[in-house]
């Protein structure tokens, strides 16, 4: 991390001054420490609502570009139609509104000018979209804001250091300014996150991760300026400070003198009173014109407007104020040289600082998101496309799934109203979302005012926030796809200079959509087909409607033609919604209804704002004559609709109702089996502690009778026959330590895989339940072997591969205790194989077991030294002894060398190589 550190004064020479130049610095940098007390400010008309608990913001790393890169992006690979259509549909849904309300929240003034001006960052790929969200999600948990007071916009400073101009000290200070103030953020959000120690300000970590805070060229800056007065310090330079001092003392003797001389012409009446001024850059005194005589060999710089007083250089001042003269301009030409310097290593760090300053405005966007999700009470939205849910969701049969979502401008001016001491406007109607996954056409149909237009742009708005990062006011966990493009044709497009009609505008809109369109985008379509003949309107309209079918994502289109609403009998890819209107108080409820087909309520409508009850009359007579099937159609299509929602929603209640009562049960059975845990574990370890003293007893005993037999055999046998004795009694003591070596539970996953099929009333291990109990199989639910077991009052339904058969249910003789041994590890094969070979009379190795004395250590030596001491070891081995050969894992120099040993020896009669149980060490077997 780039820390601060004080510069020394070798440091400052070789930086400030050439070769050629006296420039060289002669103090070292004390740096003060830079308090930052300014705070984020908010808009005092706007009410914040408080944080939401973080389990509501589902907070969830890939590499994306800086903001201004992701603009440059967009514009490069935008055609001039597209560009003019993306434009229009963002006038249209009126994001522009909603990015400079996010102006309110940002707290640098690059931040809001790039929301007023519409330079919000628009993710150009789901992965980036998700980055900008996981960024909002993370400043929505800030807990307390960050202080960005001193971040200036330096990016037209910079640009005039580039281009040759000489910097100001004030535009000097504001770069060195906004550069620590930048390094103050970032110490505050990482001191932030060490107090959390859980990663959820990580996405905004990464914003200023890696970036360079130019300590350096902070600390030139702070060292040579100062910046609260606008100054080139003495400190900057050698020679600034040489100068300076010696312009002071002069200063001083002209000072003294020119009073010396102004007192005395006081003194004899020249002058009312003592006068030291300066004229013509040159210090001088006060004297009446009648007492010119008074300044013997002065010098008349200038008089007073009455002519009664003149400005006088005395002859022996004239030295003097010529070097003052030479000195001022030696001063201000080594300032001008110093400022230069900075000048320079601004320009030459230009790539640096706007890089810098750009990762500063994508944080203070991000947590301008995070203020605006927090006013707006907005949530978390996630993409359908990447969403995961580890259990049954009734979401996942959706693409679109938002529920009680707001106009987010409507909403805002609810909250504006709140905040005033204007009467609070009604909330915007929260409206549901719900469009199934198969589904490309939503048709929205209903009355004029009802809200058609209105919900339609809800969606844009949300589509582009999610885009943009931005949180949303709705409930719960909403999710809609990543539209690439949205594409609107809303609002009247007719043109008197292009010689447009309103239809002719329309037509013109929709082909540059169809042209441009991709199967990610999102297509919004007001009133489609309208303004023309209504049956060539709707035969246009079907056409064009079932050609984005098979290109786009989503496309949602409004309309007052029935015969849209029915494509959604004949093609499945076609979803109805309508808007709902109350008859009975001829208004509209600005809900929608999902798989409906709503009237345009027209003559409702028209009476409703006291249309001549006679003509409204009259059309009612037309009405009836006209359309007397279609209407009674569409309420009996309505009607069953609803009766279809209505039915759904109960069979969902119940199903839920089922699940909840299955889960209390589970509980329930879960704690009644863990009240007598402790009380089944104390059993259990007084059981196995029986039988471990058992089998103490039962091993000690058969040692006993190896013993005696031995001492037996061996008064009664020749001294020739004790290697035979001694083998014979070492592998009779193997093949017990082999017999009661530890057990383990084994799955053979071959035989689980392959030959076994569960049955209903095997006795079964599962894995993962621990211990060696058993679980008894009572059903068997898919083809690939999965089953429901019941372990005591629990029932789990576990998969072919995870159980293990130890007893078929024709033969429940198996009791919970029960377990099966897993198959003998090398070495207690070996030792019951040695044991074996002994019973027989068959030459016979010692048993398998590491000792002290059987064990030769190789580690740390060299090859020669390992080579020698292992053949000396062989040697030193009694007839069919057992050798183990400790080389380590290392190199494996030494391990090449002791098995070359073990392949050429003449005793060595095999040897076995290191395996899983013994790494770094090879068995040998002596002959």
């Amino acid at each position: 991390m780039d820390k601060a550190k004080p510069w020394s004064a070798a440091q400052l020479q070789a930086w400030s001054s050439p070769a050629s130049t006296a420039m060289a610095a002669t103090a070292k940098l004390t740096l003060l420490p830079t308090t930052l007390t300014s705070t984020v400010s908010f808009p005092a008309r706007l009410v914040l609502k408080p944080f939401p608990p973080p389990q509501c913001l589902l907070v969830a790393a890939a590499a994306s570009s800086s903001f201004s890169q992701t603009l440059s992006s967009l514009r490069s690979t935008e055609t001039p139609e597209a560009r003019e259509i993306r434009l229009e549909t963002e006038s249209a849904l009126e994001w522009g509104a909603v990015s400079a309300r996010l102006a309110d929240f940002a707290a640098t003034a690059a931040g809001r000018a790039a929301c007023v001006e519409g330079r919000v960052a628009v993710g150009q790929s789901r992965e980036e979209s998700e980055k900008l969200i996981e960024q909002t999600a993370a400043a929505v948990l800030l807990s307390a804001p960050l202080d960005f007071a001193g971040v200036e916009d330096v990016s037209a400073v910079v640009a005039a250091a580039t281009g040759g101009r000489l910097l100001a000290v004030r535009e000097i200070c504001g770069v060195g300014r906004s550069i620590r103030a930048a390094r103050g953020v970032f110490d505050q959000l990482w001191s932030l996150a060490e107090e959390t120690q859980d990663g959820r300000y990580s996405p905004l970590l990464d914003i200023l991760q890696g970036c360079d805070f130019l300590t350096e060229l902070v600390q030139r800056i702070e060292f040579c300026l100062d910046s609260t007065f606008s100054l080139v310090l003495d400190r900057a330079s050698k020679k600034l400070e040489k100068i300076r001092r010696e312009r002071r003392r002069n200063i001083e003797k002209l000072d003294s003198l020119l009073k010396d001389t102004a007192t005395k012409i006081f003194q004899a009446g020249g002058i009312d009173s003592p006068v030291v001024t300066k004229r013509r850059s040159r210090m001088c005194v006060g004297v009446k014109a009648s007492h010119k005589h008074l300044v013997p060999g002065g010098i008349v710089l200038s008089s007073s407007g009455s002519g009664a007083t003149y400005f006088m250089e005395p002859r022996d001042a004239a030295e003097l104020n010529n070097r003052e003269v030479k000195l001022s301009g030696d001063e201000r030409a080594e300032e001008l040289v110093i400022l230069g310097l900075l000048t320079s290593s601004i320009a030459d760090s230009q790539l640096k600082i706007r890089n810098l300053m750009g990762k500063v405005l994508e944080l203070d966007l991000a947590c301008a998101r995070g203020l605006y999700a927090l006013w707006t009470n907005g949530v978390k939205p996630s993409f359908s496309d990447s969403y995961s849910s580890s259990q049954s969701d009734q979401s996942d049969d959706y693409s679109v799934y938002i529920e009680g979502i707001r106009h987010p401008l409507l909403l805002e001016q609810s909250l504006m109203a709140e905040g005033s001491t204007v009467e609070a406007s009604e909330m915007p109607v929260p409206l549901d979302m719900w469009v199934e996954k198969d589904a490309r056409i939503v048709v929205i149909s209903g009355p004029n005012t009802g809200g058609k237009t209105a919900t339609m742009k809800t969606l844009g708005l949300a589509s582009l926030m999610s885009k943009a990062g931005m949180f949303f006011p709705a409930k719960g966990r909403p999710r809609i796809p990543w539209f690439d493009q949205v594409l609107a044709d809303i609002g009247d497009h007719k043109s008197l200079e292009h010689s447009l009609s309103t239809f002719s505008g329309h037509i013109s809109r929709l082909r540059k959509i169809v042209d441009i369109v991709s199967e990610d985008s999102l297509v919004l379509i007001d009133e489609i087909g309208s303004g023309t003949d209504p049956s060539e309107g709707v035969a246009l309209s079907t056409s064009i409607l079932k050609y984005l079918a098979s290109k786009v994502n989503l496309a949602i289109v409004t309309t007052h033609y029935a015969d849209l609403s029915r494509l959604q009998l004949v093609d499945s890819r076609f979803e109805n919604a309508a808007m709902e209107f109350c008859l009975e108080t001829l208004q509209p409820t600005y809900r929608i209804l999902w798989g409906s087909t709503g009237n345009s309520n027209a003559l409702s409508i028209a009476k409703s704002i006291g249309f001549d009850q006679k003509v409204l009359d009259r059309a009612q007579e037309w009405v009836e004559k006209l359309l007397p099937d279609k209407q009674q159609e569409r309420q009996g299509l309505l009607y069953s609709s609803l009766l279809d929602e209505r039915n759904i929603l109960e069979s969902q209640a119940n199903e839920a109702a089922s699940v909840l009562s299955q889960i209390e049960g589970l509980y329930n059975e879960i704690c009644s089996e863990a009240d007598g845990l402790e009380s089944r574990v104390a059993a259990l370890r007084t059981t196995e502690t029986q039988k471990v003293q058992q089998e103490l007893k039962a091993v000690k005993s058969q040692m006993d009778t190896i013993i005696k037999n031995f001492e037996v055999q061996l008064k009664n046998s020749e001294l020739e026959q004790y290697n035979s004795l001694m083998r014979k009694a070492e592998a009779a003591t193997a093949s017990v330590v082999a017999a009661h070596q530890p057990n383990e539970t084994a799955f053979n996953d071959d035989e689980n895989q392959s030959s076994f099929v569960p049955q209903i009333g095997d006795k079964v291990y599962v894995q993962g339940l621990g211990g060696g109990t058993l679980a008894t199989v009572i059903e068997t639910l898919g083809e690939d072997g999965s089953c429901l077991v019941q372990y005591g009052k629990i029932k789990v339904q576990v998969k072919r591969n995870k159980m293990k058969l130890v007893q078929r249910g024709a033969n429940e003789t198996a009791t919970s205790s029960s377990v099966k041994p897993k198959s003998r590890t090398p070495k207690q094969r070996s030792a019951a194989a040695e044991a074996s070979q002994s019973q027989d009379g068959s030459v016979s190795f010692g048993p398998v077991v590491q000792t002290s004395k059987n064990t030769v250590d190789l580690r740390g030596k060299r090859v020669s030294e390992a080579s020698y001491e292992l053949q000396m070891a062989i040697d030193a081995c009694r007839p069919y002894q057992v050798l183990f050969v400790v080389h380590g894992m290392g190199t494996g120099a030494v391990k090449d060398c002791a098995i070359h040993v073990l392949r050429n020896h003449p005793r060595v009669a095999k040897f076995e190589d290191e395996s899983p149980l013994n790494y770094g060490c090879t068995v040998a077997y002596i002959q």
